[in-house]
């Protein structure tokens, strides 16, 4: 069975140009996402697991609920979701996961489109690119 998680793309405008928010765990950055609730919708997922890991609560899809998914990754057996919402919040608060103790997060970067493209691994490069070209970063 595959797994699905949800997650955003969070964007927003700095003097005119848009950067893109980064989570690092460990070595590996990634987009906020997670594995959604019984009952939850995978948009309802997204939002509650940016909130999360990230205390942004003012997430405006803009761009309405397109999305963009990765290729099977984790063996096959995963599948990441992301949509793409504005934030004018620029501090993010990692919040302790009460499932191991601390924040699942080591640290945040609000980046370029050349870093992100530079950072993200290659299992993310086709959401990249539609959150780049959707965007018109």
């Amino acid at each position: 069975m595959m797994i699905l998680s949800a997650g955003v793309v969070v964007v927003r405008n700095e003097n005119g140009r848009w950067e893109f928010l980064l989570l690092r765990a460990f070595r590996n950055w990634d987009f906020p996402k997670g594995e959604a609730e019984p009952g939850e919708s995978p948009l309802e997922t997204a939002v509650r697991e940016t909130r999360e890991e990230t205390g942004l609560t003012d997430l405006e899809f803009r761009w309405g609920d397109g999305f963009a998914e990765t290729a099977p990754y984790n063996r096959g057996t995963k599948v990441a979701r992301y949509y793409l919402a504005e934030s004018r919040t620029a501090e993010v608060v990692f919040a302790v996961n009460p499932q191991i103790g601390a924040p699942e997060h080591h640290e945040y970067r609000w980046v370029p489109r050349e870093e992100l493209e530079r950072l993200a691994p290659a299992r993310l490069r086709p959401v990249v690119e539609w959150a780049t070209a959707t965007v018109g970063a």
